[in-house]
Order: C-alpha cells, then structure tokens, then sequence
C-alpha cells in the first residue's frame, strides 16, 4: 500500500493579470521522495513554489500538506508546518553573519538564542560552511551563498523542503558536492522537490520529474520516461538532447 501523499495539489490554478502562470496543476509528492521540476523559463516552475509556501494564493484548486489544507495561510504558518525553501534569487541578511542567517531559521523552533545559535552550527556543518560563520553573508561567493539558503531553511527543520535552482550560477567544480548534500538530506528523512535546469543533476537525483511548459503540466513520471516524452523534448530539451 502506497503511503499517503506528503504534498498533494489538484487542480492549481496562478493568473496575474491576462497572464496564466500555473494552469490547473495537479501533483502529489510522497515521503522520501526527491521529484524533479524542469521547464523553460517562464514555464511557472518558481510560481508554483510561491503558491505552495503562501507567497501567493492560488486563483482555483486545492493545496494540501500531511493531509491538511494550506492553500491561503501566511509563509510563516506554511513553514511552522514544516515546509522550508530557498530562492532562484538568493535572499541572505548581507549585514549579518553567515551564522545570524542561519540563526534566523533556527529561531522558529527554537526561541532561545543559545539553543538557536547551536542548531545553526550544527546545520552550518551540515552544508560545509562552518569554517565561514564569522564571515558577513555579503562575503560569499554564490556557491556560498546557495549552501547558507539551504541551511537557514534546514535550520527551521522541514519535512519538505522545496530547492529553486540550487546549483544556478554555481562553479561546476562545485556542483557535485552539491548534489551529495541533496542525496543525503533525503537520507536524513526530508522530503525534497527541486527545480533544476542543470539535467544531469536531475538524473542522478530525482525519483520523479515533473515538467512544466506554459503553466501546464506536460509530463510526470520517472527520468528515463521524462527526458524521451515527445511534448517535453519538443518544449525544452530538443531533439538533441533526446
């Protein structure tokens, strides 16, 4: 028997304007799995992370995460429920340190600024950044930079944590080590769904891809079936890739 869906959408629909950005998307992410999300530019991956971490309501469908609705509730009550992100855009405190940032996560669960300061060292560890605490956010470089967005939402300690193109502008020496630190969150019992433009690390990561174009979603299903679909070669990856 299937365990139930951890994250579940049906029907989800995002207009701005004239402009449809998620188009009745319906998709069900469950525990341990790492699902894929790939798509041109504009195809409303980054949307639809909005729309699930309350940064946007949804114009239709239903939104539901371990079995409750959450469509409509503020990013704060979203996280609280213990669903994390980080941002295509990065989006660290570049005043305060490396280990404030992390600090910033810790604090939703843990108030104490002693506990806090501990549980934000453990994760700083945890992505290799513990060597740059001291250092202001500002310092880094981006590869940096993606490791201390992934531990500030560590830090709030998500069930589902959602990626927005963490390997984007990183060095490709970099990108391995990344790609490791993913596979072992899920090892840690956290739930992953990450958009990626880079498809050799979607092959080597994801259990399932989900391709969006124009706000639709155009496929769903394991890598190997993904990449060969007809309507996601013609949409974005071309015939060469195929």
């Amino acid at each position: 028997m299937s365990p139930a869906p951890l994250l579940e959408l049906a029907g989800v629909t995002k207009r701005f304007g004239g402009v449809t950005a998620n188009a009745a998307v319906s998709l069900a992410v469950a525990p341990g799995e790492i699902v894929g999300v790939i798509g041109p530019n504009g195809a409303g991956k980054s949307t639809l992370f909005d729309v699930i971490t309350g940064f946007h309501r949804p114009d239709a469908g239903e939104i539901r995460f371990c079995g409750a609705p959450i469509a409509g509730l503020r990013p704060d009550e979203i996280s609280r429920r213990g669903v994390a992100r980080t941002f295509q855009k990065l989006r660290p405190f570049p005043g305060m340190t490396v280990l404030e940032n992390v600090m910033v996560g810790a604090l939703l669960r843990e108030p104490r600024p002693a506990p806090a300061r501990d549980a934000a060292r453990r994760y700083l560890q945890l992505v290799g950044l513990a060597d740059r605490e001291g250092a202001f956010a500002g310092q880094l470089s981006t590869g940096q930079r993606k490791r201390l967005e992934m531990a500030r939402a560590l830090a709030t300690r998500p069930t589902l944590l959602l990626l927005d193109e963490v390997t984007g502008g990183v060095d490709q020496r970099s990108i391995p080590a990344l790609v490791d630190l993913i596979g072992r969150l899920r090892d840690e019992g956290v739930t992953l769904v990450v958009i990626e433009h880079n498809m050799r690390v979607i092959m080597s990561l994801a259990t399932r891809v989900v391709a969006l174009h124009l706000g639709q979603k155009i496929a769903d299903g394991v890598p190997a079936e993904v990449v060969r679909d007809r309507h996601v070669v013609e949409a974005y990856l071309g015939t060469a890739y195929a």
